[in-house]
């Protein structure tokens, strides 16, 4: 099973860790492309072959909606919004019909059988993207983190309508952007099923993600450094309505009730773009 459908990995202060990018390695999977700021590039160049390193357009980190009207030169930490949009722009160049956009702190790809997990030795990104494919109003799709798929249990193999973290596939032509400092992931999941599009996230094929704030660079220190609370609050003000403030494990966080897009129904194609 081969797929041709681009993977980008925005990563920063991470060169020498490489998670994502190993574990797709592992699995036979090199259509990704590690995106990275300018001033970091030679760093990547000394563990990445430049035909897997895309250097970000800064101007996409001035021109980012932050969504809390704090301008660039006041507070130029955009968190990672920026250059998903510019791989986005990247995969509409070379029309990709649909994209990636995968965290840089995935330590591996599982699959979920017979209630059991199993690391997966396959391209089980191409798995997700024809299945997906096969209907026209599902905008965002991805992988259910390990983590949150308990052993022998039974699981549904996926939910429909629901929020999408840190291992995105993208359809290339929807009509949407990232945006927010924080919880970019959650505001365009959001922004998806309010405009009546649907989602998918998978739970037979998950991701193994290093928990938020444990793994130096990135969001770490730039974005997270000062806990989470100013990050729930910026989607409570986005999404005021959907979004509740809670506490959780100890630290601020957000809670939605994503049931209120269960009207958001599936519509199948006749036909799809990599066949029946």
């Amino acid at each position: 099973m081969s797929s041709s459908i681009p993977i980008f990995i925005p990563s920063k202060g991470r060169h020498s860790n490489g998670l994502t990018w190993k574990a797709l390695d592992s699995m036979g999977v090199d259509r990704y492309r590690v995106i990275v700021e300018p001033q970091e590039y030679d760093l990547y160049r000394r563990v990445l072959p430049e035909s897997k390193l895309l250097a970000l357009d800064m101007s996409y980190k001035r021109q980012y909606d932050t969504c809390d009207g704090v301008p660039y030169e006041e507070n130029p930490r955009t968190g990672s919004g920026a250059a998903r949009n510019f791989g986005w722009d990247v995969a509409k160049k070379e029309g990709a019909p649909y994209h990636w956009i995968v965290d840089d702190n995935i330590r591996r790809f599982m699959v979920y059988n017979s209630n059991q997990k199993y690391v997966a030795k396959y391209d089980t990104f191409a798995c997700v993207e024809r299945f997906v494919d096969h209907y026209s109003n599902v905008t965002m799709a991805g992988m259910q983190y390990a983590m949150f798929v308990p052993r022998r249990k039974k699981q549904h193999p996926l939910i429909i309508n629901t929020r999408i973290f840190s291992c995105n596939l993208i359809k290339t032509d929807s009509p949407f952007r990232w945006r927010g400092r924080y919880n970019e992931d959650v505001i365009l999941s959001l922004d998806m099923l309010e405009a009546g599009c649907c989602t998918m996230l998978f739970h037979t094929y998950m991701c193994e993600k290093i928990a938020t704030q444990r793994m130096k660079g990135g969001n770490t220190s730039e974005i997270y450094g000062q806990g989470t609370e100013e990050k729930s609050r910026l989607l409570k003000m986005v999404y005021p309505r959907q979004v509740e403030l809670v506490m959780r494990y100890g630290r601020h966080h957000h809670q939605i009730d994503f049931s209120r897009y269960r009207g958001n129904l599936l519509k199948k194609k006749i036909t799809t773009n990599f066949g029946a």
